[in-house]
């Protein structure tokens, strides 16, 4: 059935496996793989780092919680322990994913990184290579492959003019845990999303000097209005309304608990906060206490940067101003396309072609999970779609071989 040449077969393990194959086990692959387990369906899921959820485990900081409310982030078939706040903790949520792997009994291959994964027309099957930690090669073959590794895989890191010759301390937002480290500095946080904000408030709270650039306009949302989730608010007001009057009904809320956002630097989108989601994929800053900081002149408001210097930065407006470290709030990426070899589902950005309707299943037993910008619950929905896909596919091909089901124990085959 399958032809190998020499050097193939002796530089390489190779592994047959009975299901489709996951890279990823975050949040995504975890909740694809819950499902084919409740199917009967065998899987590997392949994980590069050495644990489930290596994003929130290793490249988050310590004072992240989650910006929803827990019902909209929960994974399927899995609701959240009663006893957790509205907005679970990093901790928490960590807890809970380890908690929904080990409930699935759902066993990563760790430490194991995609090298390349590419689809075989001769043999109409999925060939992605690995290689461990130790640095041995794993080839796998399969008919699916599920792509899981999601859109903040890889940290985005720009090129300013000088920075390399700035001299502090630069780090990105993934590496940075809290403001510890910082108690007294001055330091430039670029970038005014999520993170760029919620870093500016814990370097506040540290004791340090923050100034946060912010180049383009922004949408600041209060995370809740009136005791509600303003998130909830909005997901109630669409079921009657159209997303244009649902924007401005927010925006008027907004306005009403925060103020005018323009009158501190923070100039909103022309376009309303869901239908820059929908079209753009950018999210609105959920604030949770960094407006009144910036308000009170903790954090200042600063324009776009022009250049780095030595212990120095000159912004576009001509304002120099000295600092002593640079976090990188910068946002994250996808790396499909440096290990998927495909072109027709997946963009150069990394992201399906789609829209996100229909962004969760390619050709050729190709899927993607964690890729339409709708967060956790969009993860939970395409995890769906896709488990019962591949199990539906998988059962038919065995009711036509007639052959039995294999048992999850021995879903790998190596030759």
């Amino acid at each position: 059935m399958f032809s190998f040449s020499d050097a193939d077969m002796f530089s390489r393990r190779c592994v047959w496996v009975n299901g489709p194959v996951i890279v990823g086990a975050g949040p995504s692959g975890l909740a694809v793989a819950a499902g084919l387990k409740q199917q009967g369906v065998p899987f590997v899921i392949l994980e590069r780092a050495d644990c489930v959820a290596s994003l929130w485990q290793k490249r988050t900081y310590d004072r992240l919680k989650l910006h929803l409310p827990k019902k909209f982030c929960q994974l399927p078939e899995y609701p959240f322990p009663d006893h957790y706040p509205e907005y679970p903790s990093k901790r928490q949520f960590i807890e809970y994913l380890e908690s929904y792997a080990a409930n699935f009994d759902i066993s990563p291959q760790f430490n194991e990184c995609v090298q390349s994964a590419k689809y075989d027309e001769a043999c109409r099957l999925w060939r992605i290579r690995t290689v461990c930690r130790s640095g041995s090669e794993v080839e796998y073959i399969c008919q699916w492959l599920v792509v899981a590794t999601g859109e903040n895989a890889e940290g985005v890191v720009p090129e300013i003019d000088g920075l390399k010759e700035f001299g502090g301390e630069v780090i990105h937002a993934s590496g940075y845990k809290s403001g510890e480290n910082f108690r007294g500095k001055k330091v430039l946080v670029v970038g005014c999303g999520n993170s760029g904000m919620e870093v500016s408030l814990d370097l506040c709270n540290y004791g340090a000097k923050p100034s946060m650039v912010v180049r383009s306009s922004v949408h600041v949302l209060p995370r809740e209005i009136f005791g509600k989730s303003t998130f909830e608010v909005a997901i109630f007001m669409l079921k009657w309304l159209p997303l244009w009057l649902v924007d401005k009904v927010l925006l008027f809320l907004a306005w009403t608990v925060l103020g005018k956002t323009e009158n501190y630097g923070l100039k909103r989108p022309s376009v309303g906060p869901f239908e820059l989601k929908n079209t753009q994929g950018k999210t609105p800053v959920l604030d949770i206490g960094a407006l009144e900081r910036i308000r009170s002149g903790e954090i200042q408001v600063v324009p776009a940067i022009k250049r780095f210097s030595c212990g120095n930065v000159e912004l576009v407006n001509g304002e120099n101003l000295e600092i002593d470290a640079v976090v990188l709030a910068t946002g994250y990426c996808s790396n499909v396309p440096y290990w998927l070899q495909e072109s027709e589902f997946f963009s150069k950005n990394g992201f399906p072609k789609s829209p996100f309707q229909n962004a969760w299943k390619g050709k050729a037993g190709l899927y993607a999970v964690g890729f339409t910008r709708r967060g956790l619950s969009g993860v939970s929905a395409d995890a769906v779609q896709i488990s019962q896909d591949i199990a539906k596919i998988w059962k038919d091909d065995l009711k036509q071989k007639k052959q039995k089901v294999p048992n999850h124990r021995r879903c790998i085959s190596t030759f």
